[in-house]
């Protein structure tokens, strides 16, 4: 519901899916923990994404005349920004793109930043959307995929990775933590 976040339809139209996605479980994580957006607004709290490349760009760059909202719909940094400016928070904005682990770096980020003093707390997610059919075929022609479809992490039997697709949010705010999303 982009009139939820404060979203224009045309900027919505324009955005990743991907950004929505991360708006839905970020909220849905603050909310099931029991924090409220009115107490967040102007606080310390960080924002922490993990996000792959960004396949809406391939799929409109062929789009007849992009939308004024293309510039950052479909930036990865912004995902981040999104979300820190949806939800009031004033503390780090990261967004990072480890490949495989970028949900596991990122939830990593709040908790090391309360830890250390850096940020009241904060909310940590993570999204993986495949649209374009460019990134697998790519992965497929290097033989980087697995060859029976299964991921033997650490296994001598590994024959490659298995790409997935995901969202989930965690929070870590002052006293309360929630977590929100579905894969």
């Amino acid at each position: 519901d982009h009139r939820c976040f404060g979203v224009s339809p045309a900027e919505a139209g324009a955005m990743d899916p991907q950004q929505r996605l991360l708006l839905e479980a970020s909220y849905e994580a603050l909310h099931g923990g029991g924090a409220r957006r009115a107490a967040l607004l102007g606080g310390d709290g960080g924002v922490w994404v993990g996000i792959e490349r960004p396949d809406w760009a391939l799929l409109q760059a062929a789009a007849p005349s992009p939308s004024v909202y293309a510039v950052t719909g479909d930036t990865a940094s912004v995902a981040g920004g999104r979300r820190s400016f949806v939800l009031g928070l004033r503390g780090p904005c990261v967004s990072v793109d480890t490949a495989g682990s970028s949900a596991r770096v990122a939830r990593h980020g709040p908790w090391a930043a309360v830890r250390a003093g850096g940020c009241g707390g904060g909310a940590a997610a993570a999204v993986s959307l495949e649209r374009s059919p460019r990134p697998p075929r790519g992965a497929a022609a290097a033989g980087m995929l697995s060859v029976d479809g299964r991921c033997k992490t650490g296994d001598a039997r590994a024959s490659g990775y298995v790409r997935s697709e995901g969202v989930g949010s965690a929070a870590a705010t002052a006293g309360v933590a929630g977590e929100g999303g579905a894969e």
